[in-house]
């Protein structure tokens, strides 16, 4: 299979999630969340388990092998992006209790493919330093944008923790300019209108330039390119025509296979009335619930993974995975956007003739994705762009 074909998979996968996360936990809010990070979660676990489980993962991103599905995920993982108006970096962490160790042949493919880190620490006896660690790591590759991504005073997880052995975790963090800056002098209160027929006031950047955007029978998609070095990214927003219009969208875009890779508009057009709100808000989710509700049971079943992943000194080293925990953040304003992910899994003993308008002045949705591979990296909604 094709690199291409392989993340045009992926692409569809990704908005099937989408479509389940909203429906099923977004509960009125803004959602932003990050598909890649969940993707290298679940390679990982992959990587790691058993044939059932293994081919499951593989079935659900539509990826014929491991090696495959690593190879996507290395075209936008390896060789991260350092520069003052563009940064992207992930980073993996492993987590193993000090009466286990790993396989080495899961050590090496954690360390040469994925460069991760690990620590040996004791969940039974010290669950709360565990989960201030996780935190901690979670911090410094978020660049301060999520400070916690397990609750410390939460007991539940704390109870988790303690029966625990082994912490996968992945973290994202991009930060880009656009192409073009808007002008903040530009920038102006208006009203954007909820679902609920009800307004609230926002700011809107604005300018009266070309823009990207490519009209539809009732949706509008615009591209708003960052700057741009060996890979050009950009925010992609699709604009439903009505103003409540979002969930008829999302169906569409959710049951159209491609959808994603055959709406991207490709030349500037004059626009007349222009305008996108300033956004900033965060979200989190128990990404295990979604993923058991669109069908993927074995890595949380009592079938759980192989003895792939860790040695124990009796043998019982099989480990299902008991939930992955997903929390993104994202601020849009006019100098561009910063966004962060982190995903943590936790596994224990089995146990329209005239130029157009794109006046964003209600719901919609946003990708950021990679536009040369293809891979999207956010994705969200935007219900009320006042909330924080």
């Amino acid at each position: 299979m094709e690199l291409g074909k392989s993340i045009e998979n992926q692409n569809n996968v990704v908005v099937k999630l989408a479509k389940k996360v909203i429906d099923t936990m977004a509960n009125g809010s803004n959602v932003v969340f990050s598909p890649m990070s969940i993707n290298v979660l679940l390679s990982l676990i992959a990587a790691g388990s058993n044939s059932v489980t293994k081919e499951e993962i593989l079935s659900f991103l539509m990826s014929p092998s491991t090696d495959h599905l690593n190879a996507v995920l290395a075209k936008m993982t390896d060789g991260g992006t350092e520069r003052s108006d563009l940064c992207l970096s992930t980073a993996n962490g492993v987590w193993i209790d000090k009466s286990v160790s790993l396989q080495s042949s899961f050590k090496e493919l954690l360390e040469k493919s994925y460069k991760a880190t690990y620590s040996q620490v004791d969940f039974a006896a010290k669950p709360v330093e565990v989960i201030d660690e996780v935190n901690t790591w979670a911090d410094i590759h978020t660049n301060g944008l999520i400070k916690e991504i397990l609750s410390r005073k939460s007991m539940d997880t704390i109870a988790v923790i303690r029966c625990s052995t082994l912490i996968l975790a992945n973290a994202i963090y991009f930060k880009a300019a656009w192409s073009r800056k808007f002008d903040a002098n530009l920038t102006k209160d208006n009203d954007f209108h909820l679902l609920d027929g009800k307004t609230v006031k926002v700011p809107f950047m604005t300018d009266y330039k070309k823009q990207y955007l490519s009209d539809y029978d009732g949706f509008q998609v615009l591209r708003l390119p960052y700057v741009e070095d060996q890979r050009q990214f950009s925010m992609y927003i699709y604009l439903p025509s009505d103003k409540d219009g979002l969930v008829a969208l999302l169906e569409k875009i959710s049951s159209e296979p491609g959808f994603l890779d055959s709406h991207i508009p490709q030349h500037r057009t004059s626009v007349d009335a222009f305008r996108i709100p300033k956004f900033k808000f965060s979200f989190d989710f128990k990404a295990s619930d979604v993923l058991i509700d669109m069908g993927l049971t074995s890595p949380f079943s009592s079938g759980g993974n192989s003895t792939e992943m860790v040695d124990s000194p009796s043998n019982d080293d099989k480990l299902s995975v008991s939930s992955i925990i997903h929390k993104a953040c994202i601020e849009v304003d006019e100098e561009g956007t910063e966004a962060a992910a982190v995903s943590v899994a936790i596994m224990v003993p089995l146990c329209l003739m005239r130029n157009p308008d794109f006046v964003a002045d209600h719901p919609f949705l946003f990708t950021v994705r990679e536009d040369k591979s293809g891979v999207i990296l956010f994705m969200g909604q935007v219900l009320d762009p006042s909330k924080h």
